[in-house]
């Protein structure tokens, strides 16, 4: 049996990575077949982009968080009222999305790779180390991580592969991409927020200073709720090797 220091999971990204990657069995084939995947995959990466925008501006509610500043960019910047799939500050947005997919094709799993997965994360809240102010609520990036995953599912389904190679590219990205969704987790959950260098704290992520200011709460909450907020991240986690464990009986 592992022992694992659950402070560490809330204080050292790199730990937290290899925890959550070995918790869903991602391990050297998942990252194999998701680089050669990478000649296949690349080409189809403006389509996905174009794809993920269309998402977002077709719900008011993710489109309104683009009419703000982002960090980062320096050009002009439409209100909500002017704002087009071709404005500027969306052609700045899709080039850095095409990066990020890009990167999960093609870099090196290494303690730089995780960094960068986090700080995609973490560039997603409102906090100190941020000049702009703009907090993506935790439902949108978790259904917009769901929505990659399955336009990347019907991509891979559609590529010259045999049965294999496909399936084990499908597996491959499942994991990954839930290991992404936990980063994002990470800063958004109350868990560890009484920790005081867990990495949410550090990074003055702000509705988790909060939460960190007042968690002495929960000891008055009933047991039941206190047992519910826990089983919900177990939960997830599962949900996680469950996807993944469909996929290989499939």
């Amino acid at each position: 049996m592992q022992h694992i220091v659950r402070e560490q999971l809330y204080t050292d990204v790199v730990y937290r990575f290899k925890y959550v990657a070995s918790f869903v069995d991602f391990g050297e084939k998942d990252m194999e077949m998701i680089k050669a995947s990478a000649t296949h995959l690349a080409p189809l990466v403006p389509a996905v982009v174009d794809a993920v925008y269309q998402k977002l501006f077709s719900y008011d509610i993710t489109k309104a968080y683009f009419a703000s500043r982002m960090e980062g960019f320096s050009g002009k910047t439409d209100d909500l009222s002017h704002l087009s799939l071709g404005s500027e500050q969306i052609a700045f947005r899709k080039n850095m999305l095409s990066k990020y997919l890009v990167k999960l094709v093609t870099s090196e799993f290494n303690e730089a790779f995780i960094k960068y997965i986090d700080w995609v994360a973490l560039i997603h809240t409102d906090n100190s180390n941020k000049s702009t102010s703009i907090n993506v609520e935790f439902i949108h990036c978790n259904a917009l991580m769901g929505f990659v995953e399955n336009v990347l599912i019907g991509a891979i389904s559609d590529l010259p592969l045999d049965a294999d190679t496909k399936k084990a590219t499908l597996l491959a990205f499942n994991k990954l991409l839930w290991i992404q969704t936990d980063l994002f987790a990470q800063y958004y959950v109350w868990d560890g927020a009484e920790i005081p260098n867990a990495r949410a704290n550090v990074k003055g992520v702000k509705h988790v200073a909060e939460t960190a200011r007042t968690v002495a709460a929960r000891s008055a909450l009933p047991a039941d709720s206190t047992t519910s907020i826990a089983l919900a991240s177990i939960a997830a986690l599962g949900l996680g090797v469950v996807a993944g464990y469909l996929l290989r009986q499939a």
